[in-house]
């Protein structure tokens, strides 16, 4: 087992839950550090695809959207966004599952970590993506073609009942006054794309350590 691996390894278990298992209203999908340490200050709960999904547009219009810069920050990102004119965001920011309202539409790199330990396929990876400071463990290089590998929560394995779709999912990180962030699922590319296309949006919360 490599270091990184092992690391994620322990720090599941210290934590007492392995990942893909129901929690906070969805299911637990690993750690993040907002401050960028390798020290985890919250959980991040995905919610249930039934519920926590759809296919939005990031914006309604290829405009600027002020307070949408953060790579960590997905409340704020997604709370600055609670408007028509951004109908991912606005699901997101709408939700109640589970008897909890504080989900918001996921930064970049909380999605990247829902990628990493949730990827649903056997696919290869994008190696020029992965580079996730805020992970826990932190990431300093992109992905190899088998890191990460398919998750080994069945049920968020592609055909299980919570998986990803091999598809693109948008983040709440704007990448230019015209363009949001996007990762597909797929092989775990990152780049960015035109707001006012509709791809998937994907729910998550945050419970702090």
């Amino acid at each position: 087992m490599s270091g990184a691996l092992q690391a994620v390894f322990q720090n599941q278990r210290s934590f007492g839950r392995a990942i893909g298992s129901a929690f906070g209203g969805g299911f637990f999908a690993g750690q993040i550090s907002t401050s960028g340490n390798g020290i985890a200050t919250h959980n991040l709960v995905v919610g249930p695809v039934a519920s926590a999904q759809s296919t939005l547009q990031w914006k309604t219009s290829n405009t600027s959207t002020s307070g949408t810069s953060s790579v960590i920050d997905g409340p704020t990102n997604s709370s600055n966004m609670n408007n028509a004119t951004h109908p991912a965001a606005q699901f997101c920011e709408g939700l109640t599952i589970g008897g909890f309202s504080d989900w918001y539409m996921p930064a970049k790199n909380e999605q990247e970590v829902c990628y990493y330990n949730l990827k649903p396929s056997v696919a290869g990876n994008n190696t020029s993506s992965g580079i996730n400071a805020n992970a826990v463990p932190a990431r300093a290089s992109n992905y190899t073609n088998g890191d990460p590998a398919q998750t080994s929560a069945a049920d968020f394995q592609t055909t299980g009942a919570e998986d990803y779709g091999l598809t693109i999912y948008w983040s709440s990180t704007e990448f230019s006054s015209s363009e949001g962030n996007i990762q597909t699922f797929a092989n775990g590319r990152q780049y960015s794309t035109l707001k006012n296309y509709s791809y998937r949006v994907r729910a998550i919360r945050r419970v702090a350590v």
